[in-house]
Parts: structure tokens; C-alpha cells; sequence
């Protein structure tokens, strides 16, 4: 059905780390789905590692810090400069300091705590305004959470109320550009075996929880998330917004 192609849509994924990260499964599946789109990673490092990978969906790749003054702005210019416009935003960043992440809550950092809320969630309000006035009519908006944003996690720690924050974010921003048209959803996937998630203690042990309780009984892949991310970017999925969609094989229905 045409609703759910992205063809002639113009898009920005935003966090790209490697060929195992989720914003390239996103990418993937709507490079796949007809879109035009534009990648980010955090720095020269991973620039290595994502430079493949954007030529193999004909995508601009920019090097992109969130806690660098003036580098979200300078990302979103580059990004309309190619695509004239944005019908749809995949927001993928999510960091903590280890010390704090290893952690109590109760004991975390100030400034820990703050530069994880500014990475990981403020940078998607901001990387929204800065866009708001390339954004199409229908513009989806998309980030990442986990269920560690809803329930207390085991080893999830600080990560936990930043996801939260960033929830609450999306359903804010869900009432304020409702509106104009525009749609704000937070994708909550299962345990995948990202960069990122390497950061947390016992990870797998995680992985094995999720497989052994889930109702599907195993691990969601990048292409399910990348499916889910290409179904809220098209016309398909037009009257929904400001919701946390879970993709994890059933697992917060029965955790």
C-alpha cells in the first residue's frame, strides 16, 4: 500500500555508531522503503566505522558532538542544504559517565547526571527546534527509550530517569507541534547487543532474561526496529502521536 512507502520522503538518523547500532537498522529499512537521508555520528572515530554505511544508502554523513555549543544547528543546516526539507527525524543518542552508570541513583554525580540528561534526552528537543521550520506538514519525530524508563531495571541506574525525562519529553512536544501536524513517538526496544548497551554491567545476563521470558521468546533484531521506525515515519501511522511504542517481543507485558 503507498501509505506505508517513504518514497520521496527526506529524513535525518541522527546517531549512527556502527553497522550493529540501531539508528542503522532504522536507516537501513528506510533507505530500503524509498527514503533520501541524511546520517550522523558522534566524531571522527566513528566517522570510520559509519562512513560505509552511509554510502551504502547514498546518505551525507556529518559529525555530530550534542554537547558541542552550535553543532546540533550546524547539522540540521547541512542536513536541508541536501534535502531541502525533513518529513522525518530518528534521534539515537544515549550517554552516560561509566562511574555513574555503574552506580546508585542516590549517588550519582551533579554533573554526571547532567551531561547524561543533556546527550540523551535534551539533545532531542533540541535537535527538534532547530528543525521545526524545515519540518513537513506530516513530520515524524522519533527517539529511543527502554523500559528502564518505566520500571527500576537492575544495572539501568541513572539511565533510567534520563529515559524517563525523555518519555516525558516526547509527550510534551507531542501536545506542543500536534497542532501543525506534527507526530512525536519514543521507540522502546528489547535488549540488542549495541555499542551502547556494552556499557552496562551484566548486559547479558539481560539478553538471556529477555529471551527466556519474552512471550516471542528471543531477542528483537535491527530490521524490527528499523520496521517500526519506517511504519511511524510514513503515511501508514498519520493519527497517532506522543506514544512509547514497546518493540521487544512482549517482554514489558510480562517483566
Amino acid at each position: 500500500m503507498q501509505e506505508f512507502s517513504l518514497a520521496g520522503k527526506r529524513g535525518l538518523v541522527v546517531g549512527v555508531a556502527n553497522e550493529q547500532s540501531i539508528a542503522w537498522g532504522c536507516a537501513q529499512q528506510m533507505h530500503a522503503m524509498g527514503a533520501e537521508l541524511v546520517m550522523s555520528c558522534v566524531n571522527e572515530k566513528a566517522q570510520q566505522f559509519v562512513a560505509p554505511l552511509a554510502e551504502r544508502v547514498n546518505a551525507p554523513l556529518i559529525v555530530c558532538n550534542v554537547e558541542q555549543e552550535g553543532c546540533i544547528q550546524n547539522l540540521v543546516s547541512n542536513a536541508i542544504s541536501h534535502l531541502g526539507k525533513i518529513d522525518f527525524i530518528v534521534h539515537s543518542v544515549a550517554w552516560a559517565p561509566l562511574d555513574d552508570l555503574h552506580g546508585r541513583v542516590t549517588d550519582t554525580s551533579a554533573e554526571g547526571f547532567l551531561r547524561a540528561m543533556r546527550i540523551s534526552c535534551h539533545s532531542f528537543a533540541e535537535l527538534v527546534r532547530c528543525c521545526e521550520p524545515h519540518l513537513s506538514a506530516s513530520a515524524s519525530l522519533m527517539t529511543m527509550s527502554y523500559l528502564g524508563a518505566d520500571e527500576a531495571v537492575e544495572h539501568y541506574g541513572m539511565m533510567g530517569p534520563v529515559k524517563a525525562a525523555l518519555e516525558s519529553v516526547v509527550r510534551y512536544m507531542a501536545a506542543e507541534l500536534g497542532p501543525n501536524g506534527h507526530r512525536v513517538h519514543a521507540i522502546s526496544p528489547g535488549p540488542v547487543p549495541t555499542r551502547a548497551a556494552s556499557g552496562l554491567q551484566d548486559f547479558d545476563q539481560l539478553m538471556q532474561k529477555a529471551v527466556e521470558r519474552s512471550p516471542l521468546r528471543r531477542l528483537v533484531t535491527l530490521q524490527e526496529i528499523g520496521n517500526l521506525a519506517v511504519f511511524l515515519a510514513s503515511d501508514a501511522s498519520s493519527g497517532m502521536t506522543g506514544q512509547t511504542l514497546y518493540i521487544d517481543g512482549g517482554y514489558h507485558i510480562v517483566n
